[in-house]
């Protein structure tokens, strides 16, 4: 009985040193962060705290924060977000809750020049995975509380462009000559029609080198949700994403149609992803689930097909990417 005691004490110490300690609230900050001859990025962080946390309208949406309230722990995981097309840093904030309460610190940056009210650069695709750079930089060595923060464990998660973005964080080097020849196949895509409508020449990649593209060691582990231009990477762009990868597809993306995106990542990485596909689910059902009145003003990001749960999706798919990190930067 003695014996049995002790295992499953030092069971339960592995436990804890695997799993980072829940918060009993959140903290939420908005930052400026110096971009060299640009100007600054604007980026939100979400944190565990002590602090008493109260509703506050964020945007589009209301959280559950405590404004500037003080961190609380050490020696802990960041991880860096990156948003899709025309978004902005607050787009996946319901996912930032839940690493901030299970103790992550959470740093989104908005990708200027392709967000909601800045669409000036948004196929300048090589700036993104830059943004992340400098938000990774900040958060380590500059952010005020950045020396109770672990920078041998850093994570990154981005949705559609956004995990384009940490995919070449992690290593990959997209051809983008390889979107002409793709368009020319399928016309009728959404990304072909979207560079037809806005008069840009599918043939931009091949001025594109493969020096532009900006990799960070420091991520050691990735989320991706519905990544686009999937197809662009091909396995000798893949070979240097040697970081764990969680890979997740809507089902019914007619976005991003399969095999052209997820697929054709998955089937190209040196080592298997935690491969996800969500059925009956479409693109946009990786936001988070929209209140009436969102839904009424934002109705094609909003509304789901029949059927589809979308905040009981949320639930699963934030506790799923929890795990994950939790199990990956340990």
């Amino acid at each position: 009985m003695r014996l049995v005691a002790v295992i499953a004490a030092l069971f339960s110490m592995l436990t804890l040193v695997a799993s980072p300690a829940r918060a009993a609230d959140v903290g939420f900050q908005e930052v400026k962060i110096a971009n060299g001859a640009e100007p600054p990025l604007t980026a939100g962080i979400w944190y565990p705290t002590d602090a008493s946390a109260t509703p506050h309208s964020l945007g589009d949406v209301t959280q559950t924060v405590a404004l500037d309230g003080p961190l609380a722990g050490r020696g802990l995981s960041l991880i860096v977000m990156s948003h899709g097309g025309g978004g902005w840093y607050d787009g996946h904030y319901d996912t930032a809750l839940a690493l901030a309460h299970a103790g992550f610190v959470v740093a989104a940056v908005s990708h200027a020049g392709d967000t909601f009210n800045d669409q000036s650069r948004v196929l300048q695709l090589w700036r993104r995975p830059a943004q992340l750079h400098r938000l990774v930089d900040y958060m380590l060595d500059e952010w005020p509380s950045h020396a109770r923060l672990d920078a041998a464990r850093v994570g990154a998660f981005g949705f559609s462009n956004g995990g384009f973005t940490v995919l070449v964080a992690a290593g990959g080097i997209p051809d983008l000559s390889k979107i002409s020849p793709y368009c020319e196949a399928h016309p009728d895509h959404d990304l072909c029609e979207a560079l037809k409508h806005a008069g840009v020449d599918p043939h931009l990649g091949t001025k594109i080198p493969a020096s532009a593209w900006i990799h960070d060691s420091r991520i050691k582990a990735v989320v991706i949700a519905a990544p686009a231009f999937g197809f662009a990477f091909g396995r000798a762009g893949l070979s240097s994403v040697h970081a764990p990868i969680q890979l997740w597809r809507a089902a019914n993306d007619s976005h991003q149609p399969h095999p052209y995106y997820e697929e054709a990542i998955r089937a190209d990485l040196p080592q298997d992803p935690d491969y996800h596909v969500v059925a009956n689910a479409g693109h946009y059902d990786f936001l988070p689930p929209c209140d009436a009145r969102l839904s009424g003003k934002m109705p094609d990001l909003c509304n789901s097909a029949p059927g589809f749960n979308r905040a009981a999706f949320h639930a699963q798919f934030n506790a799923d990417v929890v795990r994950f990190f939790a199990a990956t930067l340990r």
